[in-house]
């Protein structure tokens, strides 16, 4: 039986640990088992992070093996190799695919029931392939996909127009990575679309900027991994967010990378669309009304992902 107040972060990298600091700033979890190949790294970060329970909520957070993490409500896993600079996530596929297929056999030796978050990159093609090797229903496993991007996308919004980016809806969508587009037919900001919401605040010229913006966006990691050699305080929150609308039981509607079966046209691969999440893990994937436009750039940015799929041997 699944324990829904107990999670597991496998890889406890920068981008994991910093997962599981922000899991234990939120008290969303009783439970935090941290696996890493190297034990030792799990211990120590299971150390420092426990020092601070004083300071946030109660919590037993420790490094474990996989016989523990059966019955844990989240399995998220951060494992892989680092995007070096001027390398795309989608260099990382051979290497990590590989490690990914050693994950999912251990999780399946131990017959694990939650739900599985796959962080490490490139998401999409490493969702795919954990689905695939797992055997598991496809609402069961899940990328964390454009939602740091989406974050990236309304932050980007609001400090040009001055204005809470909790106010402003938009989003990023298809691969997390260089083919990504922003849906800007759907975005608006507490339901005035972002023209007019620019004109009304004395911003003529916003819609001029989107194109900038959505560059500013695709490109961040790459100019985060060039200035401080990687990132992991944003997917950090971001991987945490979504395991809290999990426990939760939340329906929350967030970008992740899920496997499409004919929505848009599209199937056989995952990639990022909003999707309604909650404790049985992707519940609904959204058909939205896009833009032919975008509708184009989606099609050609699953092209994208399937050429890089045709490459790795799954099964």
């Amino acid at each position: 039986m699944v324990n829904i107040q107990k999670a597991a972060i496998i890889g406890c990298g920068f981008v994991g640990s910093t997962i599981a600091y922000s899991l234990m700033q939120k008290g969303t979890f009783s439970e935090l088992i941290l696996i890493d190949a190297v034990h030792k790294k799990a211990e120590g970060e299971a150390m420092d992070i426990s020092h601070g329970l004083p300071f946030a909520h109660a919590m037993d957070i420790h490094a474990g093996t996989y016989e523990q993490i059966a019955d844990a409500a989240v399995i998220i896993i951060t494992a892989g190799a680092n995007q070096k600079p001027g390398e795309t996530r989608l260099d990382l596929v051979q290497k990590n695919a590989a490690i990914m297929k050693v994950i999912i056999k251990e999780i399946k030796r131990v017959n694990c029931e939650g739900i599985l978050l796959i962080v490490s990159n490139p998401v999409d093609i490493l969702t795919h392939v954990a689905l695939k090797e797992s055997g598991y229903s496809p609402k069961r496993v899940i990328g964390s996909g454009t939602v740091l991007d989406t974050a990236r996308l309304k932050y980007l919004i609001s400090e040009k127009l001055n204005i809470d980016s909790r106010n402003i809806h938009a989003f990023i969508v298809g691969e997390h990575g260089d083919s990504e587009l922003a849906v800007w037919s759907c975005a608006n900001i507490y339901g005035i679309s972002l023209h007019r919401f620019g004109q009304l605040v004395g911003h003529e010229a916003f819609e001029q900027e989107l194109d900038a913006i959505y560059h500013a966006v695709r490109d961040s990691a790459y100019e985060i991994i060039e200035r401080k050699g990687a990132t992991y305080y944003g997917i950090g929150m971001a991987a945490a967010r979504i395991a809290e609308a999990i426990v939760r039981d939340s329906h929350t509607v967030v970008p992740i990378s899920v496997l499409l079966e004919g929505q848009y046209g599209l199937s056989e691969l995952c990639m990022s669309i909003p999707t309604i999440i909650g404790k049985d893990g992707a519940e609904q994937v959204l058909e939205i009304a896009f833009s032919e436009e975008e509708k184009k750039k989606l099609e050609q940015s699953a092209y994208e992902l399937k050429k890089v799929l045709e490459t790795v041997e799954i099964g």
